[in-house]
């Protein structure tokens, strides 16, 4: 081969052509990252500097590499040097790397519709297998649909929300960028698909205002009240100490009730806020039982409540730990609260079983017993539960009452007077703590008998693997 066609070889200018393709495309994703606060503007910036300046250094080092002839003159070179082996692949391979490294979403759509690649990240996202297959057999959202369509036509195109409420509740913004072909106008047109999943976002957002609607329609009353003996007390009751003593008490106990209604508003917005992201750490019920008792010990032994644990086999589950103290402590501190004197509280934790022996074993309270599943898990061949029951004897629950348990600020007739009375929030909390376990929970009740409230929760796997258990 002679000096001039050496020199006249093209792959220079496609890679040239082909890095700031690679490098506008992560410059685009990294853009958008910064749009949308998923990162902060330093880090936007270094980001994107760092890709351009690696983008800089890889085309010098394979310019110079590929052409040396460039570099040298041109009597030097040798007639017969082979010529430079093609880079496309090479490019091919840098683009996917830079892709796989990404922790969003990202996926290449081809003119025909068909998902011609995607990154690690939007292979779990979306649970693609190896063969993707066309993207509308594992995105059915018409209008990503239609604006993947649009962009492949070569329009531009708005980003795109989308939400699922099942199994549980999602909120997706897709941005489409058409992407053009490496031949020119008439080569095959290509579509970039990005999903920012931004349902924490929206949850945060709803929780605002949900803590605002509620909070001031629940503590409206206990201030109203609190006013009310204040006004009281300024006027012909102040030099009445008996009087002023009872009022105090009564203020003291609306001052109570506030607080632990705002406590559980909060405890069940940070709930919310976490409850599309399942834990992966193991925890040990038993623990967590045997805590729980110790910790509500005063309240039982001041009531003269009975407490039998029975803590059966070594049974590990899935779960956030402080979630489900909190679960076992609203359950356990009801049952205190609303059995009668020197009755008789049962914790129990079994398992692991399957699905229909942890959801609907045989009835513990008898054939007149009612039993309703509040929370429920999505269906998995061959899944097994850890099980964790509290028991109580106190007056039970209508049948009529128990689809409305789980709501907000609702409680049974009898249990809404008293200065202890509970917020209604408990078992609202207990269900979406449940939820976010991708477990399940139900109540089983009998009026004059009793109640059993029952949730069960992912077996881990590493039964005997204590150094998964998290830590206390």
């Amino acid at each position: 081969m002679s000096s001039r066609q050496f020199r006249n070889q093209p792959f220079i200018r496609i890679r040239r052509r082909d890095t700031a393709a690679v490098a506008s495309l992560g410059g685009t994703v990294v853009a958008l990252l910064w749009l949308f606060g998923e990162l902060a503007f330093v880090q936007a910036f270094v980001a994107i500097a760092t890709i351009a300046a690696l983008s800089v250094i890889y085309y010098l080092t394979v310019s110079t590499s590929l052409n040396p002839a460039s570099l040298i003159p041109e009597e030097t070179v040798v007639e017969d040097d082979p010529a430079p082996a093609p880079v496309q692949a090479e490019s091919s391979l840098t683009a996917h790397a830079l892709l796989s490294s990404l922790p969003v979403p990202v996926l290449l759509i081809a003119n025909s519709g068909k998902v011609e690649d995607a990154n690690p990240a939007a292979r779990e996202f979306l649970g693609l297998g190896n063969e993707a297959g066309h993207l509308s057999s594992v995105l059915r959202q018409p209008q990503v649909l239609e604006a993947v369509s649009q962009a492949l036509r070569g329009e531009a195109v708005d980003p795109v929300e989308y939400s699922n409420m099942a199994p549980v509740e999602s909120h997706v913004r897709a941005f489409i960028a058409p992407l053009g072909g490496a031949g020119g106008a008439g080569a095959e047109r290509r579509a970039m698909l990005v999903l920012t999943d931004e349902t924490s976002i929206k949850r945060a957002d709803r929780m605002r205002a949900d803590f605002l609607a509620n909070a001031s329609h629940e503590l409206r009353t206990p201030l109203a009240s609190l006013a009310g003996f204040i006004e009281t007390l300024m006027g012909h009751a102040k030099d009445d100490p008996e009087a002023r003593d009872r009022f105090l008490a009564i203020m003291f106990d609306q001052t109570e009730r506030m607080q632990r209604l705002i406590n559980d508003l909060l405890s069940l917005s940070r709930v919310e806020m976490d409850e599309h992201v399942p834990p992966v750490t193991t925890i040990d019920p038993h623990v967590i039982v045997e805590d729980v008792v110790s910790f509500l010990r005063p309240q039982i032994n001041k009531k003269g409540i009975g407490v039998k644990q029975e803590l059966n086999g070594e049974a590990l589950a899935i779960g956030d730990r402080d979630q489900i103290t909190e679960v076992v402590q609203n359950l356990v501190e009801n049952a205190i609260k609303y059995a009668g004197a020197d009755a008789c509280i049962c914790v129990s934790v079994s398992g692991p079983v399957g699905r229909d022996e942890a959801e609907r074993p045989a009835l513990i309270l008898g054939d007149t017993a009612s039993r309703l599943t509040l929370a429920a898990p999505a269906q998995e061949v061959d899944a097994e539960y850890v099980t964790i029951r509290v028991q109580d004897t106190g007056k039970g629950i209508e049948r009529r009452d128990l689809p409305r348990l789980s709501e907000r600020f609702f409680r049974v007739d009898g249990q809404k007077s008293g200065p202890k009375e509970g917020t209604g929030l408990g078992l609202a909390i207990v269900k979406h703590i449940v939820n976010r376990h991708r477990g399940g929970f139900t109540v089983e009740s009998a009026p004059g008998i009793g109640s059993v409230f029952s949730i069960f929760l992912p077996a881990s796997p590493h039964v005997s693997d204590e150094a998964d258990v998290q830590a206390d």
